[in-house]
C-alpha cells in the first residue's frame, strides 16, 4: 500500500496552528489529493504565547494531526536538538506548509526542503505584505527592516516564488481585501469552517466586550494614548470585559481593570477559538486589526455585533508608522481615514472584503464621568451567512 504524502506545516504562533488546521480539516478550493499532515511547531521565548502553542498542540492532536515542539530559539543546546530532528521532516516532507515567510528561523530551514509545493497559511495583515513584495520580486522582509537584506530573505522569495515546477498555494481570509498573487499562485478561501463545526456557536449574552491589541508592545501606538483611549471607551460604552492579547504587558493590562473598571481575560486559545467556546458579549468592540476580517467568518450566524473602534491611525506613534497604517483593515491607502461613521473608500472595502454590511453603533450610557468624548464606533453585523461550503482537501 502506497503511503499517503506528508505535508509538514512549520508554525510559531497560536493563529498560524489554528490556520493550519483550517487548512488540514476545512473544507477549501484549490485543494489536491488528501494528505498525512504533522505540524512542526517552533517554539519562541515568550511564555504567555508558548502555553497557547501547547494548548493548541493539544487540540490539534485530538484532531489526529502530529504535532511535535521545538525549542529552536534555545540556543545552542535548543537548535541543535530541534535542527537534528528537523532535517528528515524537512527532506521527505512532500508539501511544506509555512506559517510566516518572513521568519528568519523557517527561511533558514527552507533550503533543508527538497519538495516544490509550498502553502502559506493566513498569518494576519502581514499577509497583504507578501503578496506585494513576491508581485515586486523582493526579498521577504518585514516592513519595519533596515540595514542589508539577509541573503535568506531573497533566496526564500525565489524558492516559494511559482512557475518552472514550483506551486504556491496561499490561504487566506484576506482573498478579496487586496491579496494579489504572482501568476500561477493558488488563492484559497478560510472561512475558518472546522472551528465553527469543531466548536458550534457560542451561548451570546447581553453586554459589551474589548478586544485587545499589542500593537502598544510592538512600538505602533504609545501606551499612554492606547491606555487613555480605551479607558474612555469602556466607561462610554458600558464594557464589561476586555480579552487580552497574548503579547500585551501586564503594568498596562492592571491599568485598564483599574481605571476602565474592566475584567482582564487572558485566552488560553486563539481568540477566534475562545470566544466560540462562550459565553460572548452581543457588541464586541475591537480595533483596527486582524480580527475585523476573522471575527465575522467565525461568528456568523451568532448575532454578535462586531464594533470597529473609530481613529486609530491618529494612535500611531510618529510618521514612521505610517506604512503600518497601510496594513491595517480596508486602509488601503495612506491617505484614508477611518472615523465613527466609517468614511465610504473604507467602509465598501470591508464590506467587499467580508460580505457584510456596516452600520452606525450608538454608545450605551456611561458608568462614570470620563474627559472628553469617544467617537462613536461603527459596527458590524456577524449574523450574515457563513461562506459557501468548499471541497475538503485533507
Amino acid at each position: 500500500m502506497t503511503a499517503r504524502p506528508v505535508a509538514l506545516a512549520l508554525v510559531e504562533s497560536p493563529a498560524q496552528l489554528l490556520n493550519f488546521l483550517e487548512w488540514a480539516l476545512g473544507e477549501r478550493d484549490g485543494a489536491p489529493e488528501p494528505v498525512r499532515c504533522e505540524a512542526a511547531v517552533l517554539l519562541p521565548l515568550d511564555p504567555a504565547t508558548r502555553h497557547q502553542l501547547r494548548v493548541m498542540a493539544d487540540v490539534a492532536r485530538a484532531e489526529g494531526i502530529d504535532v511535535g515542539l521545538y525549542d529552536i530559539r534555545k540556543v545552542p543546546v535548543g537548535f541543535a536538538h530541534a535542527l537534528a530532528s528537523l532535517v528528515r521532516k524537512l527532506t521527505t516532507a512532500d508539501r511544506l506548509v509555512i506559517g510566516d515567510p518572513f521568519s528568519g528561523i523557517i527561511q533558514r530551514l527552507l533550503p533543508l526542503a527538497r519538495t516544490r509545493d509550498f502553502v502559506l497559511v493566513d498569518d494576519g495583515t502581514a499577509t497583504l505584505e507578501l503578496s506585494s513584495q513576491l508581485l515586486a520580486g523582493h526579498p521577504l522582509v518585514r516592513w519595519h527592516h533596515s540595514g542589508s537584506m539577509p541573503g535568506a530573505a531573497a533566496r526564500a522569495a525565489r524558492r516559494i516564488s511559482p512557475g518552472g515546477g514550483t506551486r504556491l498555494e496561499v490561504f487566506s481570509c484576506l482573498t478579496s481585501a487586496g491579496l494579489r498573487l504572482p501568476p500561477g499562485a493558488v488563492a484559497s478561501f478560510n472561512g475558518y469552517g472546522w472551528a465553527r463545526q469543531r466548536y458550534g456557536l457560542p451561548q451570546v449574552r447581553p453586554g459589551t466586550d474589548m478586544i485587545g491589541t499589542s500593537l502598544a508592545e510592538t512600538g505602533l501606538i504609545d501606551p499612554d494614548r492606547y491606555v487613555h483611549e480605551v479607558v474612555m471607551l469602556a466607561h462610554q460604552l458600558n464594557a464589561e470585559r476586555y480579552f487580552a492579547h497574548r503579547r500585551e504587558d501586564p503594568d498596562k493590562l492592571r491599568l485598564l481593570a483599574e481605571y476602565g473598571e474592566l475584567e482582564i481575560v487572558r485566552p488560553e486559545l486563539p481568540l477566534e477559538l475562545e470566544l466560540l467556546t462562550g459565553p460572548v458579549a452581543d457588541t464586541l468592540v475591537c480595533l483596527l486589526s486582524t480580527v475585523l476580517y476573522t471575527l465575522p467568518l467565525v461568528l456568523a450566524g451568532s448575532g454578535v455585533e462586531i464594533t470597529a473602534c473609530a481613529d486609530v491611525a491618529g494612535w500611531l506613534a510618529g510618521a514612521g508608522h505610517l506604512r503600518a497604517g497601510g496594513r491595517l483593515p480596508g486602509r488601503g491607502n495612506r491617505s484614508m481615514t477611518w472615523n465613527a461613521t466609517l468614511k465610504l473608500t473604507a467602509k465598501s472595502a470591508f464590506e467587499s472584503c467580508t460580505g457584510l454590511r456596516v452600520t452606525r453603533a450608538r454608545a450605551a450610557h456611561p458608568r462614570a464621568e470620563t474627559p472628553g468624548r469617544a467617537e462613536a464606533p461603527g459596527k458590524v453585523a456577524a449574523s450574515a451567512r457563513p461562506p459557501a461550503r468548499r471541497p475538503t482537501g485533507c
